[in-house]
């Protein structure tokens, strides 16, 4: 081996080293490497899923989605039966995954946020109350409460004839244990208008509300800026549907024979995951909340008190928005962990994704990979989702740096 050679070996080592302990280009070589190793990793499992699958005499494919379900589902949002396809069945569970999931989150944080403040309540009843609600809810099981909720509504709500007979409010609204019915609306054509006016009331408080921030900046004067978002949110809503000739009916339900018929109607399934998951999740967010407002330093509450200001307003004025820079962050888990507790519907016949694509096309097709893989793209998209929320939420709301 001649000298060039040697010197040539001993730069391309130096250059390596140089390139190693260079902390961006070995962060980069590192990222590439873990990469490269990921891809091969999932590259091995699919590849070896396939031929798997091959050697059982099945094949990787959605076509399942186009052919016909073939099964009915107990509540839709959109139109539905049970000889349209597998994908529309997926999109009803879909729907009916979100609406739990939308409706559990506002009902948990109201309820949250109330318990939470309880908490910290000087009244001894409202904060042993409270404290003892929290206590029992997050020490058991969600499904616990999911099972022992529907038992309740199930058999302890009269029969739909009886309900129709006695246990009603002046014949338009039934409460049986097959339901909640009330009348549904049937829109018209000037309803639009309604729809307008709603739009335009909310957009009117948005823009008062910031207006009465900005005059009481400068000047102290405070607005009552919620009796006036009402009044533009309900009130003018409420002028437009009369000055259009109500352009609203009622569909009420109606008993027949065995059940009611006609109407909106919330089923027992429904309502039990609902107040379940949404009384579950509130204790934790409860606990949140508390440790959020005692993270803020007592000396704002003594600051604010000696301003004259009332206790509720420096609550809401003061100690919530500094303490909503705390309880953010662990209020995204608690959404995530309730949306994906809602998969537990499954326990008692709610039809959510879980129980349409992940269970019954699951059996009726044989194809266990692409529904758990159809399953798992829909609740990791609506975790993403949330989390992007939230995150946006929490950037909105944290302290200002110079």
């Amino acid at each position: 081996m001649n000298t060039s050679t040697v010197e040539l070996q001993i730069d391309n080592r130096s250059s390596i080293a140089k390139l190693w302990t260079n902390r961006e280009a070995r962060s980069v070589i590192l990222q590439i490497l873990t990469m490269a190793a990921l891809i091969a990793f999932f590259a091995f499992i699919v590849s070896n899923a396939i031929s798997n699958l091959a050697l059982l005499g099945k094949t990787f494919s959605f076509d399942f989605l186009k052919n016909p379900a073939s099964y009915d589902i107990n509540q839709t949002l959109i139109p539905y039966t049970s000889r349209d396809s597998h994908f529309r069945a997926g999109l009803v569970g879909l729907l009916n995954t979100g609406l739990v999931a939308i409706c559990g989150i506002l009902l948990a944080t109201i309820l949250g946020f109330i318990l939470g403040i309880l908490r910290l309540s000087p009244n001894f009843l409202l904060n042993k109350m409270s404290y003892c609600f929290i206590e029992f809810v997050r020490n058991v099981p969600v499904l616990l409460h999911i099972l022992l909720i529907h038992g309740i509504i199930v058999h302890s709500l009269p029969h739909p004839k009886v309900a129709a007979a006695d246990f009603n409010i002046a014949d338009l609204i039934f409460l049986s244990n097959r339901g909640f019915y009330v009348p549904k609306p049937i829109f018209q054509e000037l309803f639009l208008l309604v729809v307008v006016a709603f739009v335009a009331g909310i957009a009117f408080t948005i823009w008062f509300k910031r207006y009465a921030k900005r005059i009481q900046d400068y000047t102290g004067k405070i607005y009552p800026v919620f009796w006036i978002g009402c009044a533009a949110i309900i009130g003018f809503p409420i002028v437009v549907i009369f000055l259009t000739g109500v352009p609203l009916t009622w569909e009420v339900p109606v008993f027949e024979r065995f059940n009611f018929k006609g109407g909106l109607v919330l089923l027992p399934e429904f309502m039990a995951l609902w107040l379940a998951l949404s009384l579950y999740t509130s204790a934790f967010i409860a606990e949140i909340v508390r440790s959020g407002i005692r993270a803020v330093t007592h000396g704002q509450w003594e600051a604010a008190g000696a301003l004259g200001i009332r206790r509720s307003r420096t609550l809401k004025l003061v100690i919530l928005p500094q303490a909503l820079r705390v309880i953010v962050p662990p209020l995204t888990s608690q959404y995530l962990n309730l949306t994906k507790n809602s998969s537990l519907a499954i326990a008692i016949g709610y039809m959510d994704i879980v129980a349409t694509i992940g269970g019954i096309s699951l059996m009726q097709t044989g194809k266990e990979m692409e529904t758990m893989m159809i399953v798992l793209g829909v609740y990791l998209c609506i975790s993403l989702s949330i989390s992007a929320v939230m995150n946006w939420y929490n950037k909105r709301i944290k302290l200002v740096e110079r």
